[in-house]
């Protein structure tokens, strides 16, 4: 029973996001010639910062992100959450229009005077990644006298 939706990646895969990538950068240059945000220090850097945020999460490439896609992002975060208070969050994040966070709200909550909760998990992951705490690279070797 072949399924008429071709779900195999490669060229057709490539298309898609980059028909999602374009929707978004257009979401962005009305957000750059809106006189609301004209005052907003860095915006086509915190645009762009954003875009590539919200296509990591966009599982399901429908151009939202769903409650998997905000679970998975929370859990990357290192901020698990339940079902129930993911709902608020995206309640919280659309005003109780839909089920998902399309890119419009998603901007809107990141670049609004609202402190949202998901806005104040993401701001925090983005300073977090500023200074690693890990050293990278491989451990140190140690030797037998050196162990406790």
């Amino acid at each position: 029973m072949p399924s008429s939706k071709n779900t195999q990646g490669g060229k057709a895969f490539g298309l898609l996001k980059e028909q999602q990538r374009q929707k978004l950068e257009e979401i962005n240059q009305e957000y750059l010639e809106d006189q609301k945000y004209r005052d907003e220090e860095d915006l086509a850097e915190k645009l762009e910062s954003l875009k590539n945020k919200y296509a990591e999460f966009d599982l399901n490439d429908q151009g939202e992100i769903d409650l998997m896609g905000l679970k998975r992002m929370m859990e990357k975060l290192g901020v698990p959450k339940t079902h129930l208070e993911l709902k608020k969050m995206i309640v919280e994040v659309t005003g109780g229009s839909s089920n998902a966070i399309n890119y419009r709200d998603f901007v809107k909550m990141m670049l609004g005077k609202r402190s949202a909760v998901l806005k104040l998990v993401l701001i925090f992951e983005d300073k977090a990644n500023g200074s690693p705490c890990k050293p990278e690279g491989p451990p140190p070797k140690r030797d037998i006298a050196s162990l406790p």
